[in-house]
């Protein structure tokens, strides 16, 4: 009888087995810091998505023993504020579509597949929606520099490098962020004894 060898739907490269134990395990990071950036279940999927396939695109450019939770955020974070303009396109369409101007042409977001992350609820929880309000309020630079470093614990010279500018711009956008942050959870913090 004749060996069957297997095809390489079954046999994973070498390369992509190490992409899913080493990429693939910040997953659960990616999700989260997307949902700070979009505001948006959905988006926040799309923007994984997007980092995920960008990433393995780029694969052979990671320096293996490097920091590959930083790599893919700076994807992301460079996916993020690059994909603006994009976004904002892509919006207007599906507002179109919604109202009826273009047919079946598009896709339905309500066709895509959820997450099943526990650390999402466990975020959704633990995070008031009057912080998540405030979080959102935040121009995109400052959200980003917020999620980055108090969020997802990344140094200062970490998010520089993410967001490919000086630490000094990091550390003034954080401190204008947490200035801003401060100022409109004013109340809400009187309410919980944290106010100063």
């Amino acid at each position: 009888m004749p060996r069957i060898r297997p095809t390489s739907r079954t046999r994973q490269s070498p390369e992509r087995v190490r992409f899913e134990r080493t990429a693939m395990a910040h997953l659960s990071a990616l999700y989260g810091g997307a949902l700070r950036f979009t505001r948006n279940q959905s988006e926040a999927e799309d923007l994984v998505q997007d980092t995920l396939l960008r990433a393995w695109d780029k694969w052979h450019q990671f320096e293996q023993g490097t920091n590959c939770k930083a790599w893919l955020f700076r994807i992301l974070t460079n996916t993020f504020i690059n994909g603006y303009r994009r976004r904002i396109k892509e919006r207007a369409l599906l507002e179109a579509e919604h109202l009826g101007r273009h047919g079946d042409r598009f896709f339905s977001r309500d066709a895509t597949r959820r997450w099943g992350d526990p650390e999402v609820g466990y975020d959704a929880r633990n995070v008031s929606p009057i912080v998540e309000q405030a979080l959102a309020d935040l121009p995109e630079s400052f959200r980003a520099v917020v999620v980055l470093v108090d969020m997802q614990g990344f140094s200062y010279k970490e998010a520089a490098e993410i967001v490919d500018c000086p630490i000094g711009t990091i550390m003034s956008r954080l401190h204008r962020a947490r200035g801003a942050l401060r100022e409109a959870l004013e109340d809400h913090a009187a309410l919980y004894g944290l106010a100063a």
